[in-house]
Formats: structure tokens, sequence, C-alpha cells
């Protein structure tokens, strides 16, 4: 990522007014049961999505399905920004989505399970106003449908 002193004015200025929202209302819950006997979903904004899945495209606020089933190498990210370097997500999607090591903590008795789908939305919103109204929700119902007790949030 490069530093803020390194970009040029435009961009610069524009990073320095990027809206940011300021919620004092986020839920905090705890865990009902041990981690050892959880169901764990994976929800990323990497902008991540299977090979035959439609490309997200430039303030795209909708979401992906992954099953959790599916190979690394069946996932890829269409999320491009000057602000990430991609290379460490293209050779390995575990970087940012590591979805194989849930699968392993799982085996091993780490994690009870996994949920059968991941969700995964692009990050680098100006205004995520639809995210945080309407598709973030709906994704949060479906967690709660496959009975997940917890996700792990993954940025770029």
């Amino acid at each position: 990522m490069p530093r803020l002193e390194d970009l040029p004015d435009l961009t610069r200025q524009g990073m320095l007014n990027f809206p940011a929202f300021d919620h004092d209302d986020a839920p905090c819950a705890r865990m009902t049961r041990p981690l050892a006997e959880a169901k764990i979903a994976l929800v990323t904004t990497a902008g991540l999505h299977l090979r035959d899945d439609t490309p997200f495209s430039g303030g795209d606020q909708t979401y992906r399905v992954i099953p959790s089933s599916t190979p690394a190498s069946g996932i890829i990210q269409s999320h491009m920004s000057i602000g990430f370097d991609r290379t460490g997500i293209m050779r390995d999607v575990n970087v940012t989505f590591p979805i194989d090591r849930l699968s392993e903590m799982a085996e091993r008795g780490e994690i009870g399970s996994v949920t059968g789908n991941y969700y995964s939305f692009m990050g680098a919103q100006r205004s995520p106003r639809r995210i945080e109204e309407e598709t973030g929700p709906e994704v949060g119902r479906l967690l709660l449908e496959e009975g997940a007790d917890a996700a792990f949030l993954t940025p770029t």
C-alpha cells in the first residue's frame, strides 16, 4: 500500500476526504458455545468470487456466494485498487480468505464446523449504504439460517 505522502495531490486529497461512518451502536454478542463447538462463517470484502461468477465492478454493493467446499484454486479476485498489491492473493487466496485454514481447524477440532457457504463483498466503497441497509443484512440473515455462531471477517 502506498504511503499517503507518496500519492499524487489529487489522490491524496481524495483519500483525506474519504467519507467514514461513525457507528456508536455496533452490537456485541458473546459466543454462546465454545469455539471448538461453534459453526464458523467466512465473510470478506476482498471482491472474491467463483471463477464462473459475474466479476465485481466499481461501486458494486452486491455479494457473491462461495460454497465452503470450493477449492482455493476455484476462487479469483476481480476487485482492483491502486491502494493494494494483489500479488499475494493471486498466489494464494488464503492470504485474505483462509478457506483452507478454516477447514483444517474444523478437521483438528479447533472449531466445530464451517457454514455451507461463505460470502464476499467488494471493499473500497465510497458510500456503502446499500451494503448497510440491504445486502449486508441479507447476508446476516443467510448466516443465521445456516446456523453460524460467528463470522470471521477479512479485508483485502
